[in-house]
């Protein structure tokens, strides 16, 4: 990985974060489904495991190594701004999905994003133990293991497939409005759901609850494969503390069934 510290063009950081992304997540497959794993109870309620830190920690160590102009924002640790001159920012979540890692499921990911002067222009999400990488730079694309991939190209909602991570933050009523428009609601979502969007697996993946770090690098990702991500707001970004991802021909009759959904 290269040492140099000056802020390259995000396309010319691709194979550095997916390569990063990639050791993080074998890092994490040696805690995967261990019968001496140890779960912490963090302040918020929220599992944490010595595979959560020791990735961020790997990921942060070398993100700073090569780049100690950048700030850094990860879920387990502090943020660090780095010298602040830089006006680049990297946002980790280490797994995504602690509660399905510490289930044995293997639908977890390690997320990484590349955000420059407040805008998303790299991401990736990697699927260690499904061994899938999906990633995506402004302007090039997105790709699934190296092949260019897309969204659905359905455009109704009946019979179109969302994904959610669970139904706790779903306000009363919202999923009964899905299921009259025909939509076939599916759970164990997390950066999974959105990676079957991506990869024109699924036509939306709903969010009604997330932090920034959850979503960092979805946004340029699922645009890169032709769909549309914004808060259920309908507003693009990933600071709304919720967020939608679609195909794009289904997003504002899947907002309009869910106009409350961000609220629960």
């Amino acid at each position: 990985m290269s040492a140099a510290s000056e802020r390259r063009p995000a396309s010319d950081l691709l194979t550095f974060v997916e390569d990063l992304a990639l050791e993080a997540g074998r890092l994490t497959q040696e805690w995967f489904r261990s019968p001496t794993l140890e779960i912490d109870m963090k302040d918020d309620g929220s599992p944490v495991t010595v595979a959560d830190r020791q990735a961020e920690l790997l990921i942060r160590q070398v993100i700073a190594d090569a780049f100690p102009d950048d700030a850094i924002v990860g879920e387990e640790f502090d943020d660090t701004l780095g010298s602040g001159t830089s006006g680049r920012e990297w946002i980790i979540d280490p797994i995504d999905g602690t509660k399905t890692f510490t289930a044995g499921v293997p639908l977890y990911s390690n997320l990484i994003a590349v955000v420059d002067d407040g805008m998303p222009v790299l991401g990736v999400l990697n699927l260690p133990a499904v061994t899938e990488l999906i990633s995506a730079v402004d302007g090039g694309g997105a790709h699934c293991n190296g092949e260019r991939c897309r969204v659905s190209t359905r455009s109704s909602l009946d019979g179109a497939y969302a994904m959610t991570s669970g139904v706790r933050y779903w306000p009363h009523g919202a999923l009964d409005a899905l299921a009259d428009e025909g939509v076939v609601v599916r759970t164990w979502g997390d950066a999974y759901g959105y990676a079957l969007v991506a990869t024109g697996r699924a036509e939306a993946m709903i969010d009604p609850l997330a932090n920034r770090w959850d979503i960092a690098p979805i946004g340029v990702i699922i645009a890169e494969a032709g769909g549309r991500f914004t808060g259920l707001n309908g507003k693009p970004g990933v600071d709304h503390g919720n967020g939608v991802g679609t195909n794009g021909a289904i997003h504002d009759a899947l907002l309009r069934v869910l106009p409350d959904a961000g609220r629960p």
